[in-house]
């Protein structure tokens, strides 16, 4: 344990003074715990009223909470570190964008994606892209009818079941487990 955690030693002391001791300990012990809740009451009031009191002006939690982090963004950003990086990074940018190996980069680049959009522009004009182009389409419009009549035919059969609920006993289609569905 450390010194500040230790009782103090009341060893010196007698029998008598020592309880007169802790008898004084304990009694300030209790007032002390006696303000504390008393503190806490008056804390409990004071922070009902600012509720109320932002409340009565429209303050929301959000509303603090979003003004507290616009302040700290605006203190970072006027704080002297944020200003140097601010100004290294700009120096840096420039530099960089400058720099010869930087152009001949960014031209290269430019080349690259211009060629390809131009390649892909002729693939879309090629007889064989088209083919594909409608293959696929019209695989995308069976599926598509496919799925919409099953949706229709389910639909037909819940609607047979809701008009036959008269006491008349509806029965599920059987699908056969060996054909596929579509």
């Amino acid at each position: 344990m450390a010194a500040g955690d230790q009782a103090p030693d009341l060893s010196h002391l007698s029998e008598e003074e020592r309880e007169k001791q802790e008898a004084e300990w304990k009694e300030e012990l209790a007032q002390v715990e006696d303000e504390i809740a008393t503190l806490r009451t008056v804390l409990a009031a004071k922070l009902r009223k600012s509720a109320e009191l932002k409340r009565n002006l429209g303050i929301t939690v959000w509303k603090e909470v979003s003004d507290d982090i616009n302040q700290g963004i605006k203190n970072v950003k006027e704080s002297n570190v944020y200003q140097t990086v601010e100004t290294k990074v700009g120096q840096v940018t420039k530099a960089v964008t400058e720099a010869p190996i930087y152009q001949k980069t960014t031209s290269l680049f430019g080349g690259i994606t211009s060629n390809i959009s131009s390649k892909l522009g002729q693939m879309k004009q090629s007889d064989s892209f088209r083919s594909i182009e409608e293959r696929v389409g019209s695989a995308y419009e069976n599926v598509k009818t496919k799925v919409v009549s099953r949706s229709n035919s389910q639909q037909s059969l819940a609607d047979e079941a809701s008009r036959s609920r008269s006491g008349s006993v509806v029965t599920s289609p059987t699908i056969p487990e060996d054909k596929p569905l579509m």
